[in-house]
């Protein structure tokens, strides 16, 4: 009795690891994911934690010229909290309100960095705030990034882009942002030595990177710390509007209208995948996933895929996803795709033959779930993931894919 009772227990491991080796990650899940943010991207460890606030709604005025610099305290990406009195050395002071995913202030993100570098010794100093409300910001609104508005992801930002200027938070209730009203991201606010405001607008008037220099802005420096006025002291600015903490009624309705669009499942042979994988008919950035009900990190991941649709679906970007359940589970698996709102194109093979799939997918391919392509227009596979995705380094790959980019 005892052989038999290890008999079996022994058979039931092997059916296990090799049920593992085919159609399994075989890594260890967590339904408490945090972030996609590896603590390697950090640059220091924050002892901030955020916590973005409603704000009620009202009329935002744009500071007066002539105007005494509002006092703050904000977090900023160092880990330390910055007010006025901080720069008080500062012959001018010139407040940047910015972002992380507006594609004109990643424009504008390089000449901010040279400024900063060209005046640091003439007396200037130069900050940069974030105004937006992590909380009113849509998922529509991220085509042109790989990271949102939070502080988290502000200090990855910062380290990516190795900022020389402090960098700091105001989405969790906008106080400091409220008292200077910039309209959009990038805004620049001017102030002299006694810090009244002598210029407000835009840095220049070009947004594609590599053409100016800041040359509205710059002039508007050069005149105050020679303490002459400003002959041109307001311009208009250019950009993604300040997303205040009260306009959240356009993403509930936008993430109404998304749970109301029609989600549906295809089936798919070997010809068909390769049609997929050729990719010639989209003239799109494609992203695959073969996923399945039974395998627990493709349930937990699968939520991201659909943000990843959200974010990038209105540019030259299509995500797909490929059941690997067995045929007689399409109803299951169609409704997994109702529950997570899945309106995109999914495809289940319809061959119950796994290791098909596999070679049809990628004969280098060891067959464990899930697995995730990025393909081009010509079927060149440009990312590929077995296991669990970063998904991190995944919205890094496709926002810097000349397909996509982060400018107009």
């Amino acid at each position: 009795m005892l052989i038999s009772y290890y008999s079996k227990m022994k058979n039931l491991i092997l059916q296990s690891i090799f049920a593992c080796i085919l159609f399994s990650s075989c890594q260890p899940t967590t339904s408490d994911k945090q972030s996609d943010i590896p603590e390697s991207k950090t640059i220091t460890k924050a002892t901030f934690v955020s916590n973005p606030q409603p704000v009620e709604a009202r009329e935002v005025k744009t500071l007066d010229l002539g105007a005494s610099a509002p006092d703050f305290k904000l977090p900023a990406t160092d880990g330390k909290y910055y007010s006025l009195s901080d720069f008080k050395s500062a012959k001018a002071l010139a407040i940047i309100f910015t972002c992380n995913h507006c594609p004109t202030a990643q424009a504008y993100e390089g000449r901010i960095i040279s400024i900063t570098n060209d005046y640091k010794d003439k007396g200037l100093q130069v900050i940069a705030i974030s105004p937006n409300s992590p909380l009113g910001l849509l998922y529509e609104e991220l085509g042109y990034s790989d990271l949102n508005d939070d502080y988290k992801e502000m200090i990855v930002r910062h380290k990516d882009k190795n900022f020389n200027f402090p960098y700091l938070y105001d989405g969790d209730n906008e106080e400091a942002s409220l008292k200077y009203g910039p309209v959009a991201t990038p805004h620049a606010f001017l102030f002299d030595e006694n810090r009244k405001l002598v210029y407000k607008g835009r840095l220049d008037k070009v947004e594609k990177p590599g053409t100016t220099n800041g040359e509205d802005l710059r002039v508007a420096i050069d005149a105050t710390l020679e303490g002459k006025e400003v002959a041109n002291p307001e311009t208009k600015t250019f950009g993604c509007s300040t997303k205040w903490g009260w306009k959240l009624e356009m993403k509930k309705k936008t993430n109404e209208e998304w749970k109301r669009r029609e989600v549906k499942i295809q089936d798919i042979d070997e010809s068909g995948i390769q049609t997929l994988l050729e990719n010639k008919d989209s003239k799109k950035l494609r992203l695959i996933n073969v996923w399945a009900t039974w395998c627990g990190p493709c349930i937990i991941e699968f939520p991201d895929f659909v943000v990843l649709q959200r974010m990038y679906g209105a540019r030259d970007f299509e995500f797909v996803s490929l059941s690997a359940d067995k045929p007689e589970q399409k109803d299951k698996a169609l409704k997994f795709l109702k529950e997570k709102h899945a309106a995109f194109t999914n495809y289940i093979f319809s061959n119950d033959d796994k290791y098909a799939l596999i070679e049809a997918i990628d004969p280098e391919w060891n067959g464990a779930l899930p697995y995730t392509l990025l393909i081009e227009p010509d079927g060149k596979v440009v990312w590929k993931q077995q296991g669990e995705v970063d998904f991190f380094e995944l919205k890094k790959a496709i926002v810097e894919h000349e397909m996509i980019g982060r400018y107009f």
